[in-house]
């Protein structure tokens, strides 16, 4: 079976991938501050999809003084846009995105028992979800796609 799978140019961790953040943020014209970079921290410390409300207590305990999840919300949207952080929109969390640089669609793959989730990439999926968009009148097509089920550690 061909493989339909986008190649990432690189995949980041660690001081590198906050490295790799600040680079893209700033290249789309935004600032990196201080919150801006405690979020995305906070947020690729996490192995599973987090929601703001987590992120904003854990920043709260981090700064030891109160953030709000609203606060929260505005920079998840700034990353998500700048393609920093991907939605989980099944359960309106959030995953860091391991490589920033790269703009593609993602699949997701939640587990429904313990939350764990991945992405995997197909292009010809999500190309037929565009052309379909595209065929039915619309533009700025962008494919959500999430699939449900236990992952392997559930599953056994």
């Amino acid at each position: 079976m061909a493989s339909h799978a986008h190649t990432h140019h690189q995949e980041h961790s660690g001081e590198a991938l906050v490295e790799a953040a600040r680079a893209t943020l700033t290249e789309h014209g935004e600032q990196w501050t201080a919150m801006r970079e405690g979020v995305f921290r906070a947020l690729a410390s996490e192995d599973k999809p987090v929601s703001a409300y987590d992120l904003a207590d854990e920043m709260t305990r981090r700064r030891e003084k109160r953030v709000a999840p609203n606060s929260v919300y505005r920079i998840l949207d700034l990353f998500v846009r700048t393609n920093l952080a991907n939605r989980i929109e099944s359960a309106n969390a959030y995953l860091v995105n391991t490589h920033p640089g790269c703009h593609h669609d993602c699949i997701f793959v939640i587990c429904d028992d313990c939350g764990a989730a991945t992405h995997i990439d197909d292009d010809r999926v999500t190309g037929a979800l565009r052309e379909a968009g595209k065929d039915a009148g619309f533009a700025d097509i962008r494919p959500v796609v999430e699939l449900r089920g236990l992952c392997d550690k559930c599953a056994a």
